[in-house]
């Protein structure tokens, strides 16, 4: 984005956050809109679309520190977003060039005329151009010039592009097995592949597909978060992203006498668990190689053994439930929690 363009948007208003707000604040405020008027919240809603970009856009310059300083720099000699006004010896509608040249330039503005016939406003890029070039963060030998820009005969900086920053939401099956995604950002929409394993709240970093760079630096970033749509049997665990999580139901009996039970895959095969006698619910139980395959590795299926009670009993089964309890005598599962619970 050029400079000129800095002078008449402001970015704290965009994210709705103030001037002096830190990074983290930042940061809450972009993702907070960047959730609201997301395409895939919003579809078919060019407002939102526009909203979005313009929320990235308010993200990418406050979130880079070296670009803040700049912007700052640059709305701060604006007057807080106006053009300049040309000025001089009796002029109108506050300080023209000269002055803001004879403050950025230990006084050595004053002798320096713009005319900008017709009631046109200089462009403060060409301005900054005619000393020392493009915006550059140090003069040559290193040293910093006024509000940041390169000095007197300053040979422009490289400086590495900003990053772009955008989302992408998965099914489930996708995230495990890797896809191909069109994602919008910045303005542009370019197909990006999603590696396999990806977890939920990840954030990938695709180098060199954000915005060019200045002076012949490297382009910056395209930094994409992951959303994993909610799967009514599977979810990828937190931790390791080739890791599944499912849960499984069994009976009572099952549970008390074991069995051995079919698992679905996420694959579409089954597969058979083996249930130990007297197994509890909540017993963690682990499928080897049955979970995602990444480049580096195949995770496991981890089940978690729930028992199953029903809600609805027939008068046979209440019996049944308590002939058992009968039979199972003075047994108290809860004997020694009382005594636990005050250790």
């Amino acid at each position: 984005m050029a400079s000129q363009d800095w002078m008449t948007k402001d970015f704290y208003a965009v994210l709705g956050v103030s001037k002096d707000a830190d990074a983290a604040a930042i940061k809450k405020a972009y993702r907070t809109l960047a959730k609201k008027y997301h395409p895939d919240r919003n579809p078919d809603d060019a407002a939102a679309a526009e909203k979005f970009k313009e929320v990235g856009e308010a993200y990418a310059v406050l979130s880079d520190e070296a670009e803040r300083k700049q912007y700052d720099a640059i709305r701060s000699m604006a007057g807080g977003g106006a053009r300049f006004q040309a000025g001089g010896p009796g002029g109108s509608g506050g300080a023209g060039f000269e002055d803001i040249l004879s403050s950025m330039f230990g006084g050595q503005g004053g002798g320096v005329r713009f005319e900008t016939g017709g009631g046109a406003q200089p462009d403060l890029d060409d301005l900054l151009r005619m000393f020392g070039g493009t915006p550059s963060p140090t003069r040559s030998g290193g040293r910093p010039g006024p509000f940041g820009f390169g000095g007197f005969g300053s040979q422009p900086q490289p400086q590495k592009g900003s990053d772009v920053l955008t989302s992408a939401t998965l099914d489930l099956r996708d995230a495990v097995a890797g896809t191909t995604v069109e994602l919008t950002a910045d303005g542009r929409t370019m197909k990006v592949r999603i590696p396999a394993g990806v977890r939920d709240g990840q954030r990938i970093r695709l180098r060199g597909k954000g915005r060019a760079g200045l002076n012949g630096g490297e382009n910056g970033d395209m930094v994409v978060t992951i959303s994993i749509k909610k799967h009514p049997v599977y979810s990828v665990d937190p931790v390791d992203g080739t890791n599944l999580r499912m849960d499984l139901p069994v009976t009572l009996r099952e549970a008390a006498l074991g069995a051995t039970v079919e698992v679905p895959l996420l694959d579409g095969g089954t597969s058979k668990i083996k249930i130990k006698p007297g197994t509890s619910s909540g017993t963690v139980m682990r499928l080897r190689g049955k979970g995602a395959t990444t480049r580096k590795k195949t995770g496991d299926l981890l089940v978690t053994i729930e028992v199953a009670v029903p809600k609805k009993l027939s008068k046979a089964a209440k019996e049944a439930l308590e002939a058992f309890d009968e039979a199972m005598g003075d047994t108290d599962p809860r004997a020694t929690l009382m005594e636990e619970a005050a250790t």
